[in-house]
């Protein structure tokens, strides 16, 4: 992938985690071709290993094709929690995790 045309290699996006799009924010232009353009998505897969969801796509330049970065999403579900990941030389790293529950036990105030 090329550190040449983001701002900051894999920035810290908390629990944002995106299974499709570009965080154009950290885009600073085609390293290749200089153009700053849209960034297309392409080579996109999606694959069930186990009960684990992925998604893989490049993100390429609109204008000469040079990939950009490669995106990878994770989805699944442990225990009674759903759990997200994304890591990206563009988009950056995240991961959230979400109850299935009503109350996410992990709010609910203590008794005593």
């Amino acid at each position: 992938m090329c550190n040449g045309c983001v701002h900051k290699e894999y920035p810290d996006r908390g629990n944002t985690c995106l299974e499709n799009g570009s965080y154009l924010m950290n885009y600073l232009g085609c390293a290749n071709c200089h153009q700053r353009d849209f960034v297309l998505i392409s080579n996109k897969a999606t694959e069930d290993d186990d009960g684990e969801e992925i998604v893989t796509y490049d993100h390429v330049c609109k204008n000469c094709d040079h990939v950009i970065a490669r995106h990878e999403y994770t989805f699944s579900v442990v225990d009674e929690y759903q759990e997200y990941t994304m890591l990206c030389m563009l988009c950056g790293k995240a991961e959230d995790a979400i109850s299935v529950l009503p109350d996410d036990p992990r709010q609910s105030a203590p008794l005593f």
